[in-house]
């Protein structure tokens, strides 16, 4: 007998990263980093900055709330307005990773 399951195809890694990005709720942060593990590829952070970057425009996926792991915004100002929007509190210009990290 064939189980099913196991010859299902499997999620691709971009998306996983989708999947869990779309999870993270509103006023917390991941890293890419942290994604990355989630997904199954812990030393594949750059890769999910460039599967966020292919998103297309209007997008609804919160890419907003995925950061580097020291708290910068790679976005620039318009990351940092979304994530004030929602209450993620700063420090300086990096967002307070104590506070707001996402913990699944």
């Amino acid at each position: 007998m064939i189980d099913a399951a196991a010859t299902a195809p499997q999620p691709s890694f971009a998306e996983r990263v989708w999947h869990i990005v779309a999870a993270i709720p509103a006023g917390q942060v991941a890293s890419y980093g942290d994604i990355a593990a989630q997904a199954g590829q812990p030393r594949h952070a750059r890769h999910v900055g460039r599967i966020l970057r292919q998103l297309p425009p209007g997008s609804q996926l919160p890419w907003h709330r995925v950061l580097c792991a020291n708290g910068a915004t790679p976005a620039g100002a318009a990351q940092r307005e979304r994530l004030r929007a929602e209450g993620v509190t700063f420090q300086g210009e990096r967002v307070r990773m104590s506070v707001h990290r996402w913990q699944p």
